[in-house]
């Protein structure tokens, strides 16, 4: 079974404009290249990647579809397409076919002003174009009404396959749990919704790696969505400002170490394979 981190990203500053928020600093301000992860993939035994959007922009997916068929480890990529304009969201996903091997599309609702942006007649129109061309729609919601907005999604849409990124936010720093635990025990009642146990921008700009400190969120995660749809990822360039990417995977098998074989094999590549189309 080939072992599959699915979720990295790349950028050159070169190519396009980023801003990071100011409590990230200058910390990830710098390029991020296959060059530079490559040796760490190896060292760390990972096989593949989920190549996974930066910006909103449907040029930066053409520009990674492009790579994922040139980079003998990013076995698909996450893009972006306009889910507000359903006939644009047509075209865009028509004209990525021969470009590479596009698995999901995710739009930063973080950064929409509306949490209810999911809940438009045109997005959800677009949703439905995604579920029928067997696409992964994934979502990292930051609040509460995001949080429903993609419940509300994922039920409305049952032949859409959701993933939720980074645990959904777990309230780590703070050690909290609540309303975090509800919403993931929602999410889970929903056969369609997947997740990935990787570690998000706000929860590493506040706080180190400790596989310690994560394993309650974790093992509550693996007890209610159970290892088939559970999906483990670095957030490779990001995760960096919490760890290392090799303290990072390391952590993350730790956290499965007590599991079955099977249940192990599924969480470090079975379940991306089938959850991507890989």
């Amino acid at each position: 079974m080939s072992v599959i981190d699915c979720h990295q990203h790349f950028w050159t500053f070169g190519k396009r404009a980023h801003k990071f928020p100011p409590a990230v600093g200058t910390r990830l301000d710098r390029d991020f290249t296959p060059e530079i992860l490559r040796p760490q993939l190896k060292k760390a035994g990972v096989d593949g990647t989920i190549l996974v959007q930066v910006l909103n922009e449907v040029d930066e997916t053409y520009e990674f579809l492009d790579m994922q068929r040139e980079i003998d480890f990013v076995a698909g990529v996450v893009g972006w397409v306009p889910l507000t304009d359903p006939a644009a969201c047509a075209r865009a996903l028509e004209s990525m076919k021969p470009r590479g091997k596009l698995v999901g599309i995710r739009p930063l609702i973080a950064y929409e002003p509306d949490p209810d942006w999911l809940l438009q007649p045109s997005v959800r129109e677009s949703l439905g174009l995604l579920a029928k061309a067997g696409l992964v729609f994934e979502a990292i919601p930051v609040n509460d009404r995001q949080f429903e907005a993609v419940l509300t999604v994922t039920r409305a849409i049952p032949e859409l396959k959701v993933v939720l990124n980074h645990l959904g936010n777990p309230p780590v720093p703070e050690n909290g749990w609540e309303p975090w635990a509800t919403y993931i025990a929602r999410a889970a009642e929903l056969p369609n919704m997947s997740i990935k146990l990787s570690a998000g921008l706000a929860l590493v700009v506040k706080w180190k790696w400790s596989t310690k400190e994560i394993r309650r969120y974790a093992d509550y995660v693996l007890d209610l969505f159970g290892p088939d749809r559970v999906m483990a990822g670095s957030n490779w360039p990001v995760v960096e400002l919490g760890g290392t990417y090799a303290e990072v995977w390391h952590g993350l098998n730790e956290l499965i170490a007590h599991l079955k074989p099977t249940e192990r094999a599924a969480m470090l590549g079975g379940s991306a394979q089938r959850i991507y189309g890989l």
